[in-house]
């Protein structure tokens, strides 16, 4: 008998027909902005799981069952449309918000965070400014762009921040202490695993990140919290690959945040 809770969390960045409308303008975010039509069939398939979706603040994480969570990453001006979209469906997503991109081209102003909020979705950090390979950077750097993100999103809220996402997916154990240090209760990775686990005070929990041409029935297997292993050593492959060659994945990355536009 599980002992803990299972989280099938699914992380998603844009919701757009219109790409260069939001988000990101790099190669690398281009595999992330999906079509309305096809974000909304992804809903479809876990409308049909049995937990339907709720926040992390709302859970016993130390205690067994099964949950489903929506996380989307960026802040980018598409977040409005994902938000209403769930709201369709009575659920409420985390939005994990670039403080240094609000008001910039692309991306939500302040009061459209403060709208999302109050509609009942839960907003946190996806750090100040969105570092590459966020698990490169020194250990007080990363602190610092903790930091710096949630005081920015508790002035405009009123409220303590209370979690984040690691941009680029990257993580380390240094990452990891660097949210707990952050005084972060929930920290998002991208790897897709089931159970929680513990830094300190910091929840650690996975996530499936669906892109451009990902399946729905994919998608609706994995909130049926089937598949999930085999995406673990998928991702754990592609981690090893990078850790393997440092140099040439750092040149990857720069070719691929590389942008035309500025951001």
């Amino acid at each position: 008998m599980a002992t803990q809770a299972a989280v099938a969390s699914f992380m998603f960045h844009e919701v757009t027909d219109e790409p260069t409308s939001s988000g990101f303008q790099r190669p690398a975010a281009l595999n992330y902005k999906h079509p309305r039509r096809a974000f909304i069939a992804y809903l479809e398939g876990i409308a049909a799981a049995p937990e339907p979706p709720t926040l992390v603040t709302d859970l016993d994480l130390a205690a067994p069952g099964r949950h489903v969570l929506l996380t989307f990453d960026d802040g980018g001006t598409s977040a409005r449309a994902a938000a209403a979209e769930l709201e369709r469906h009575g659920w409420r997503g985390h939005f994990f918000i670039v403080t240094s991109l609000v008001g910039t081209r692309g991306f939500l102003a302040a009061d459209d965070v403060r709208a999302i909020r109050d509609a009942g979705h839960l907003i946190g950090s996806h750090s100040h400014t969105h570092p590459d390979i966020f698990r490169d950077l020194p250990f007080a750097r990363m602190l610092e762009e903790w930091r710096s993100s949630a005081d920015w999103l508790s002035q405009l809220l009123g409220e303590p921040c209370v979690a984040g996402s690691v941009p680029g997916g990257d993580i380390s154990r240094a990452v990891l202490d660097s949210a707990s240090a952050a005084r972060f209760r929930y920290l998002f990775t991208s790897e897709p695993w089931l159970t929680p686990r513990r830094v300190s005070d910091c929840w650690i929990l996975g996530r499936f990140g669906a892109k451009l041409g990902t399946r729905p029935a994919h998608v609706a297997r994995l909130a049926q919290f089937q598949g999930w292993r085999t995406a673990l050593i998928q991702r754990r492959l592609k981690v090893l690959a990078t850790r393997a060659l440092p140099p040439l994945y750092r040149l990857y990355i720069r070719a691929r945040t590389r942008s035309s536009t500025g951001t």
